[in-house]
């Protein structure tokens, strides 16, 4: 963030994150989601993500599902690896559990709470959305990577 007033906030990115990310899309006024980063001392529950993205995942598929709402995504062929069924996933900064995985694609529910509260209830098919892969695969993938 480089500049900020009431109900806003400008920021600065680097080649790094327009490269990977869907940043480079937006507009004045596009809706983020935000949450404040945990604090030393804070109590640990649910995922272990750190808000940075690994790549861009195309939605697929939105179909109700009783309450929630199921998205089927697809991951770039370079994360498909790190992601597995009731594993963790990070969608334009919300984490959730991955329900199962077929290939590169990979289906998540979405309880009403999270739909009315974030921006994956405005979601739909063959939009682009920010992904982060579980930090732990990352890093078991790297220590039993073959160099």
């Amino acid at each position: 963030v480089i500049d900020k007033g009431a109900g806003w906030f400008a920021v600065s990115a680097s080649a790094e994150t327009l490269a990977r990310t869907t940043l480079g899309r937006w507009e004045e006024g596009t809706a983020v989601n935000l949450e404040r980063s945990l604090k030393a001392g804070d109590e640990l529950g649910g995922h272990t993500v750190s808000g940075h993205v690994d790549g861009v995942a195309r939605v697929l598929e939105r179909t109700p599902e009783g309450d929630s709402l199921r998205l089927v995504l697809e991951a770039p062929a370079s994360l498909k690896r790190y992601i597995a069924a009731k594993g963790s996933v990070t969608i334009d900064g919300v984490s959730l559990t991955v329900n199962d995985v077929a290939g590169n694609q990979f289906g998540i529910n979405v309880i009403p709470h999270t739909l009315e509260n974030t921006t994956l209830g405005k979601l739909e098919p063959g939009l682009r959305v920010n992904l982060e892969i579980d930090m732990l695969a990352r890093y078991v993938a790297r220590l039993v990577q073959q160099d």
